[in-house]
């Protein structure tokens, strides 16, 4: 079921078992806006049923936040006037030249096109492809654009990021909430897992600026104000710790001196994740 945020925003929370993300609705007095399409027909229909059991005004818009499969293969089943960053369509234009059978799935892995998680939840979320028809964005922007839904303010920024370089954000300023898509997750696509600390804080920078209440991020629980700032200077912090270290051995020692404890779990990844940031 969908999930309330405040009465002008809800949302169908992640599924992680075919990495399905986090799809929203913004409603407002004359249109409502859907964040992101979802990573299939299926996962498209099962939200639109959803919407259609809520009393709010006609859907009009799908703005896509970033080029990723999950987000992008519904496009066609919402079928509604879709909106994406420039570089966001471009991806997608060349995303609807390839093919999806499995062949074609493990021959880009191969090569490094694709990786292997993805390719492996594609085959799980849609067992046969045969019918997958992808659709690009209708309407496309540089740097910034606002949607008037009536009563409601839809504010879509590019803000890049290491994750997807083309990503966006959706703001509602009268609501203080903010759909992040996946941009605060690490490069997935080039080697191992990554973080750019200059690029996190760049990113971090465009976020910052926005007055925001709830968070809402492609693959986990919306998040308060509190909890994401918290995760934000963590993994700040542990940026500047690992510092230009390109060495897992020592990046760990340093964090031991400078924390005087042991890294968990969490801190131990992103330890690696900037180590391997440095490596590339």
């Amino acid at each position: 079921m969908l999930e309330k945020l405040t009465n002008r925003v809800r949302y169908l929370p992640h599924y992680s078992e075919t990495d399905r993300p986090t799809l929203g609705v913004v409603c407002g007095d004359t249109y409502s806006l859907i964040v992101d399409a979802g990573n299939s027909p299926a996962h498209a229909r099962d939200f639109l049923h959803l919407v259609k059991q809520i009393d709010i005004a006609p859907v009009n818009f799908l703005v896509i936040t970033h080029w990723h499969w999950d987000h992008i293969f519904g496009i066609k089943t919402m079928d509604f006037v879709t909106i994406s960053h420039e570089d966001t369509k471009k991806q997608i234009d060349y995303m609807k030249t390839l093919q999806w059978d499995d062949a074609s799935l493990d021959k880009r892995v191969e090569t490094g096109e694709e990786i292997e998680f993805c390719r492996d939840m594609i085959k799980r979320e849609l067992p046969v492809r045969d019918d997958l028809e992808l659709k690009s964005p209708d309407v496309t922007f540089n740097d910034r654009m606002e949607i008037d839904l009536g009563g409601i303010t839809c504010v879509i920024e590019h803000v890049g990021g290491v994750h997807a370089p083309d990503s966006s954000i959706i703001y509602i300023s009268e609501e203080k909430i903010m759909f992040l898509g996946d941009c605060i997750y690490q490069d997935f696509y080039s080697g191992e897992w990554s973080y750019d600390l200059n690029e996190l804080r760049l990113l971090i920078d465009k976020i910052r600026k926005y007055e925001v209440n709830y968070y809402v991020t492609g693959h986990q629980t919306p998040k308060t104000h509190e909890d994401m700032w918290s995760f934000f200077d963590e993994l700040l912090t542990i940026g500047d710790i690992v510092g230009d270290e390109d060495s897992f051995e020592k990046a760990m020692t340093k964090f031991k001196e400078i924390r005087k404890t042991t890294p968990n779990e969490e801190q131990i990844e992103f330890i690696q994740n900037f180590v391997s940031g440095n490596q590339k």
